[in-house]
């Protein structure tokens, strides 16, 4: 299969949504595992939001508390290191799948206790990816089939390749309702070498109207050193590349 260009895939279409990719990037004689998730938003509501980083990973918070309305389905944890792995959705699925994994339990176990967002017409699915330490990956998606009377469950099982990664978001385009993400993870080339290069490519890429926030993080997977940039459309543009390792022991 042949690899598509993930920054004209995001130019093309005006709301993707919520976009997971993960993949890896090999640079300086190295292989990096690469991360990044973003959100979108069409309502007041859903573009009041900036991500923040926390100790294992972000969080969604309102800008402006003021003018939140409903925090039922936009505010949650996108990403969450687990011991050695990372976890990163759109949505509360995050912390079931995290629970799971201290519990000896599966991704597909956690993601099968859940189900697509109740938000009619809409019917918006979960997605969700973990990554492993040694740069294999996994991806799911949790949609209504039948009218929103029933949930498909998919799971999709990754292995590392270098300069490659796979890309799901929540919807196909725009609509109303919103068309759902449509068959498997899309196979893209991962050829930026830092997560600044990789956060910029994909910022410029998004519609301006509608992008809020934007995670992006590279590990090194020799010591598992990583490169992180949060872009907000609020606040701006925060980075960090700390030497220290984020593999955890548990």
């Amino acid at each position: 299969m042949e690899r598509q260009n993930l920054m004209q895939l995001l130019s093309a279409n005006p709301y993707p949504g919520r976009g997971i990719v993960i993949g890896n990037r090999y640079r300086s004689g190295a292989n990096a595992a690469v991360i990044a998730y973003w959100i979108m938003g069409r309502s007041e509501n859903s573009r009041n939001r900036v991500f923040e980083a926390t100790e294992d990973g972000i969080r969604t918070r309102a800008f402006d508390e003021s003018k939140m309305t409903d925090p039922s389905l936009i505010i949650y944890h996108p990403v969450r290191m687990v011991g050695k792995r990372i976890v990163v959705t759109n949505g509360d699925q995050t912390d079931t799948i995290r629970d799971f994994l201290l519990e000896g339990k599966t991704f597909a176990d956690a993601l099968r206790t859940r189900e697509f967002e109740p938000d009619a017409p809409n019917y918006t699915p979960r997605i969700s990816g973990l990554l492993a330490r040694n740069g294999n990956y996994k991806l799911s998606i949790l949609k209504a089939g039948c009218g929103g009377g029933i949930c498909d469950r998919q799971f999709f099982e990754y292995t590392f390749r270098a300069d490659t990664g796979h890309f799901i978001s929540t919807y196909q385009g725009d609509g109303n309702p919103l068309p759902s993400f449509a068959g498997e993870p899309i196979l893209v080339s991962i050829e930026a070498d830092s997560a600044e290069e990789l956060a910029t490519q994909l910022w410029e890429s998004l519609n301006s109207e509608n992008k809020v926030s934007l995670f992006v993080q590279y590990i090194d997977l020799r010591n598992g050193f990583p490169e992180t940039v949060i872009i907000n459309k609020h606040t701006g543009r925060t980075s960090s590349a700390p030497k220290i390792s984020i593999w955890k022991e548990k």
